[in-house]
């Protein structure tokens, strides 16, 4: 199993979000959840699509960190 980070934004009236290792692989929902499904779904259409189109499918190596800072 292959994992993908995922880099959500809250976009105010619904969550976007991309795969930063795999350039044009974006999506958009009303929820959380709802994104988390339609994501799993995009990258997995996505990595089809390159693989019909003979291109190398690139190992994740994208990681994202949260930091907290006092305000």
């Amino acid at each position: 199993m292959t994992e993908y980070t995922i880099i959500v934004e809250d976009a105010s009236s619904n969550f976007a979000a991309y795969v930063p290792d795999l350039p044009g692989c974006v999506g958009a929902a009303d929820t959380m959840e709802e994104l988390k499904v339609l994501m799993r779904d995009a990258i997995e259409f996505h990595i089809e699509g390159m693989r019909l189109n003979g291109e190398d499918v690139p190992a994740p190596h994208s990681t994202a960190l949260s930091v907290q800072i006092a305000s």
